[in-house]
């Protein structure tokens, strides 16, 4: 059973956006079907630093598109990327150390998170993007 299921709602109207987005959702599934199934540690680090990777690429793109169309939320949008990066970062070190197991609740967490991201902030942008003709 997948943890997060793409639903229309979650689109942002931008179809390079929406297709990085429905990755992350991928790659938080990815992560949860391998904590369900007690896959190896290696093999859950290996999808929490690709998730983290993908998150920061993800961002820098968003944030490349905002910069470029003088997006006004532009630091308010930065200020919500950091702090998700760092805390996926922070998740990470722990895990390579032996702090942290990949937990359902840490899963819960990110997906919320991300969910809350889109339908929030993210959809935000929808129309200012959409009027200077970004599809």
């Amino acid at each position: 059973m997948a943890l997060f299921i793409w639903k229309d709602e979650y689109s942002v109207g931008i179809s390079s956006i929406d297709e990085e987005h429905k990755k992350l959702v991928s790659l938080l599934n990815e992560l949860h079907s391998s904590m369900l199934s007690a896959s190896a540690h290696s093999i859950l680090e290996k999808l929490l630093t690709e998730l983290s990777e993908y998150t920061i690429y993800h961002f820098k793109n968003e944030e490349n598109l905002m910069k470029d169309h003088k997006y006004p939320k532009y630091e308010e949008q930065k200020k919500y990327h950091k702090f998700f990066t760092d805390k996926i970062a922070t998740y990470l070190e722990d895990f390579k150390n032996g702090k942290i197991f990949i937990t359902v609740e840490l899963l819960f967490f990110l997906k919320d998170w991300l969910i809350n991201h889109i339908n929030g902030i993210d959809k935000q942008y929808s129309d200012f993007f959409i009027e200077r003709g970004v599809k």
